[in-house]
């Protein structure tokens, strides 16, 4: 621009200083000046105001409003398209009424269709949108680079595939995998539009940016689910984002002519001045303690199939052959069994999850005294009406069947979420619960003689509030509730539904995105539970791998060579020397196969070739004089003859075939001898580089790497690696390295501390003990699992009693599957078996035999039993 505007002033001045002044001179200028810089105009107007925008806005502003925007368009469309497929499943299973086969057909091969299309577009285009997607997106918030999950072709995979799946009509959900649309749309933004380029490559505003995708209580959700620390500072822009696109929703549902203006999704009517009695409370609490017994044994179930289908070799190979083939049975079975003059008309199989989920909140009681009264409307409530049996045995199948199929239906290879069919399932539970204390109390439960009929859609919302913040671990589902209903009369009873579901599942199972993590082997820290005080007893120093791969500043080649060559560590650290172990800083692989190929690479070994040659050919020049002097010199004294002319002919062709062949293989002898030694002299080569003192002025070294001491605890560990993303942190010891811990590490002691901590009852047989030592009672424990949400079984733990020859009792720790026996000692004065001993004589053990079946076993658990001196 500015060579063009330079152009155009030379052209004016050249104008200006050849036309006169006097007569068509100064209308000539202004000509001049007009067609020179009115093209110009715009584009300089165009940078100002975008310039000017930028730095009274601010750039991420306007990013989030784009964003925001993106997702509301994406969002209506996909809504759009999914409710035409709906419609047209339903338009031909209507128009197929008189004959009861062809409905079945239609209703069972639409959504085979639509499912296998989903599952082979994903797989063909982009396997990294199969699934929910936020277990992915909860590693990639935590530093760990994922290959192609945040690309275009991810992003169409993504949303043409959900919009398929869920247009066919199965137990699936949207709001989960739209969390990864989000992100992927931020991801898409930020990298395609220049103006943005490079702003969110801090990913610790990617929260902000995947809590568009759903509502405004969305973003408290995504927060819940995607991350374990959260910036504050970022809080206004991702509710700047999520409630720009939940108006632009919105407003495009109005155009559209779905709602007569802004309004909640799931509109209910409950009774404002008196919603519930007081005495109700404990209806809705039994509500919340159910709801975590389901949540954790959906999570369960969900892991349960996918491990059953993993282990069974023959299926999962014929599987892997057939992958279309999986889809399409479970769609076959859940489509058979919703047949809605089949078994489907015992749950209300013709219903879609919105038109259920409308029905399940109506403030309206389907039945009195436990009988099926008439629906006061017409309406999609007809549906839960049979007249065979009651509205009870309906909402019973309905969970039961649902409860099941939604586990399974979520396995399927195709984008999808557990959100929504969960959230559903729970407002059927409090439905029954709901009717259940209608028939029982019809009038109320209230005690000054006024009646207030119970709310049976309360119940409802109570229940989908619970299950959901269940099955996630997340408190938000409550707020997610009073968005979609547009009210807030229940607020108390689903705080207290929400609050006990979690306590429940959480003592139980890991939530489904963590356990999916576990499924998937994603690279991600687990969270550390609360109210345990056993992670302030371990030390970094009981986990830690003491055998640490490092190089010396003084250091040769071939040490290079060596680490290089034992180990695929991302990166090495450097010490001072051998002795001294003082840590300098660390060096990723990178580097160092940099600096060795530099050393021994191809430049530098052609130029060793090319130098060879030249000393070997100027040797050779020398020889060939030398022979050439010697030649001459005989040539003097030799005695001339003469013989026959054609004799001499005949002899000297056999001379020349003689010569020719034995020049041939003279040739290929000294090619062959000449390759030998070129071959010997590039070794003879590389055993001098290699031997050579390595030169690190040219490496890139990170002089502060992440250093802990190694009595730094497992809590403060814990949330060091969250915060800060890490891999690995080396232990040091005044400047000294002693050992480095890794992210493995902390996720083994976690399995130990988190997943039997609660899952795991004592057996408990009493043994008297010598009066001398005070302890009243030792206990022999044996570790027994009674819940059956743990797979694999710990090993056994048992308490001896001090010998004659130690006041020291033993702890032993048989193994499962083999003899082996770990004993750690107690204490005399205290029997204070803690973590941090378990641990390391545990660490120590299996880092001696460790086996295929031993690394399958779970680690143990070893609760602190502490029977304090009296």
């Amino acid at each position: 621009m500015l060579q063009r505007l330079t152009a155009r002033m030379n052209t004016l001045l050249i104008f200006q200083t050849s036309v006169p002044v006097s007569g068509y001179g100064v209308p000539l200028c202004v000509f001049v000046v007009l067609t020179c810089y009115l093209p110009v105009i715009p584009v300089v107007c165009t940078v100002r105001c975008q310039k000017f925008l930028i730095s009274r806005v601010g750039e991420d502003w306007i990013f989030l409003i784009l964003l925001g925007l993106v997702m509301a368009l994406v969002s209506w469309v996909m809504d759009f398209c999914i409710a035409i497929c709906l419609q047209a499943q339903k338009w031909m299973y209507g128009g197929l009424d008189s004959n009861v086969l062809l409905q079945y057909l239609a209703w069972v091969t639409y959504p085979v269709v639509l499912i296998t299309f989903s599952a082979g577009f994903t797989q063909i285009l982009a396997p990294q949108a199969v699934g929910s997607g936020i277990p992915e997106m909860k590693t990639i918030l935590r530093g760990v680079v994922l290959k192609e999950y945040l690309t275009f072709k991810t992003f169409v995979a993504k949303v043409i595939g959900l919009t398929c799946a869920l247009g066919s009509g199965m137990p699936l959900g949207k709001e989960g995998p739209f969390v990864h649309v989000a992100s992927l749309c931020a991801a898409l933004l930020s990298k395609f539009m220049s103006l943005f380029g490079g702003i969110y490559e801090v990913n610790i505003l990617f929260v902000c940016e995947i809590a568009c995708g759903v509502c405004v209580a969305g973003v408290l959700f995504s927060i819940e689910v995607t991350s374990t620390f959260f910036a504050v500072r970022n809080y206004w822009r991702g509710f700047f984002a999520a409630t720009f696109s939940a108006f632009i929703f919105r407003v495009l549902a109005v155009w559209n002519r779905d709602e007569e203006t802004i309004t909640a999704l799931f509109k209910t009517r409950f009774r404002l001045d008196f919603p519930f009695d007081l005495q109700e409370l404990p209806a809705f609490a039994v509500i919340g303690i159910a709801s975590g017994f389901g949540g954790a044994l959906f999570v369960y179930l969900n892991r349960l199939i996918v491990q059953f289908m993993r282990k069974q070799k023959a299926i999962n190979k014929f599987l892997m052959k057939k992958r279309l083939l999986y889809p399409a049975l479970v769609t076959l079975l859940i489509s058979t069994l919703t047949f809605p003059p089949g078994f489907g008309q015992f749950m209300a199989g013709k219903l879609t999850q919105s038109e259920t989920l409308v029905t399940l909140l109506d403030n309206r009681t389907w039945a009195k005294q436990g009988i099926a009264e008439e629906f006061d409307y017409i309406g999609h409530s007809e549906a839960w009406k049979h007249p065979q049996v009651n509205v009870f045995v309906t909402l019973v199948l309905f969970i039961v069947m649902k409860f099941w199929m939604s586990a399974l239906a979520t396995t399927m290879p195709v984008p999808c979420g557990a959100f929504m069919p969960v959230f559903v399932i729970g407002a059927a539970f409090g439905r029954l619960v709901g009717e259940s204390m209608a028939a029982w109390f019809p009038d109320g439960i209230h005690t000054d003689g006024t009646i207030y009929p119970i709310v049976p859609g309360g119940y409802a919302v109570v229940g989908a509030a619970a299950l959901s913040g269940a099955v996630t671990h997340t408190v938000s589902t409550a707020v997610i509730v009073f968005e979609l209903t547009g009210q807030i009369s229940h607020i108390l009873p689903v705080m207290i539904a929400v609050i006990l579901a979690n306590a429940v599942a959480q003592s139980l199972q890991p939530s489904l995105y963590d356990s999916i993590i576990r499924i998937k082997k994603l690279p991600y820290l687990p969270e550390l539970g609360w109210g345990h005080h056993e992670k302030y007893n371990i030390r970094v120093e009981d986990i830690m791998v003491r055998d640490v791969r490092y190089i010396t500043l003084n250091c040769c080649y071939r040490d290079l060579h060596n680490v290089l060559l034992t180990g695929n560590l991302k990166t090495l650290a450097l010490v001072e020397s051998a002795e001294s172990m003082i840590l300098l800083g660390s060096i990723e692989r990178a580097q160092l196969q940099s600096l060795l190929s530099q050393q021994l690479g191809r430049p530098r070994r052609l130029e060793y070739i090319r130098e060879r040659a030249a000393a070997e050919k100027k040797r050779l020049l020398v020889l060939s004089n030398t022979d050439n002097e010697d030649g001459n010199q005989r040539a003097s004294h030799e005695v001339r003859f003469q013989v026959s002319h054609t004799v001499v002919t005949k002899c000297c062709c056999d001379q020349e075939t003689e010569q020719m062949i034995c020049l041939k293989s003279l040739n290929a002898a000294k090619a062959h001898f000449h390759s030998l030694v070129c071959v010997l002299q590039i070794a003879e080569w590389e055993e001098m580089q290699l031997d050579e003192q390595v030169n690190f002025n040219n490496c890139k070294i990170d002089p502060a790497p992440f250093q802990l001491v190694e009595r730094t605890s497992l809590h403060k560990t814990h949330t060091i690696f969250s915060l800060l993303g890490l891999d690995h942190a080396y232990v040091t010891s005044i400047g000294r390295l002693i050992g480095v811990v890794s992210l493995k590490e902390v996720q083994v002691l976690l399995q130990v501390i988190l997943v039997y901590i609660w899952s795991i009852l004592y057996h408990v047989q009493v043994y008297s003990l010598p009066s001398s030592h005070h302890y009243g009672c030792l206990v022999l424990l044996s570790l027994s699992i009674v819940f059956p949400f743990v797979l694999c079984p710990p090993p056994s733990l048992s308490i001896s009693a001090a010998s004659k020859t130690t006041e020291k009792p033993l702890l032993y720790v048989n193994r499962p599957g083999s003899g082996e026996r770990i004993v750690a000692k107690c204490s005399a004065t205290c029997l204070s078996l803690t973590f941090r001993r378990f641990c390391s004589a545990f660490h120590q053990q299996t880092k001696k035999k460790t086996t295929k079946a031993d690394k399958a076993q779970p680690l143990a658990v070893c609760l602190s039993i502490t029977r304090r001196h009296c």
